[in-house]
C-alpha cells in the first residue's frame, strides 16, 4: 500500500490555485478536464515532493473542481492537510501578506494552522526542532477555528 492523494473538493479554482501555489507554495503536477463529466482535477505537491509526484503520481493533493456549483459543507470534518516547512515564521508571514488569517499562530515555533478559500483546514509544521519564539508570533491570540 502507498499513499496517492487527498482529494478536496473546491468552489472557486482560481481563488484556490491562488492560495495553494502562489501563497502555499505547492506546484501543479499534473490537469484532467472531463467535458463529459463536467469538472477539472488538479494534482498539487510539494516542492520537495514534486518529482516523486511526476514519477509516481503521489503524493498529492488533488483539487475537484466541478463545473457545475454546488455549496460544500462540513470542510472541518475533513480535518485538515498537513505540510512540513522550512521556515514557519517565513511562511506565516507569507501567507498573511497575502491576506490569508493564521488561525492558530506558531507561538511555538512549530505548529501554525490556516484555512483554504473552501475552509480546509491547514496545518504546518516547522522541519526539525522548533524555532526560538518569536513576536509578533508569539503573542498572537488564535482567530477563528482550526
Amino acid at each position: 500500500m502507498r499513499y496517492l492523494h487527498t482529494m478536496v473538493r473546491v468552489k472557486d479554482l482560481d481563488a484556490s490555485l491562488d492560495f495553494y501555489c502562489n501563497k502555499l507554495g505547492l506546484e501543479e503536477v499534473r490537469r484532467v478536464e472531463s467535458e463529459q463529466g463536467r469538472f477539472t482535477l488538479i494534482f498539487l505537491a510539494a516542492p520537495a515532493d514534486k518529482q516523486a509526484a511526476e514519477a509516481t503520481r503521489a503524493p498529492c493533493v488533488e483539487l475537484t473542481y466541478n463545473w457545475d456549483p454546488e455549496d460544500y459543507k462540513g470542510g472541518r470534518n475533513f480535518g485538515h492537510l498537513a505540510y512540513q516547512v522550512d521556515d514557519i515564521y517565513a511562511l506565516c508571514e507569507k501567507l498573511q501578506k497575502g491576506g490569508v488569517t493564521i488561525n492558530r499562530p506558531p507561538r511555538d515555533g512549530k505548529m501554525a494552522f490556516v484555512r483554504s478559500p473552501d475552509n480546509i483546514s491547514i496545518e504546518l509544521l516547522q522541519n526539525g526542532d522548533p524555532l526560538p519564539s518569536k513576536e509578533p508570533w508569539a503573542s498572537m491570540q488564535n482567530t477563528g477555528e482550526w
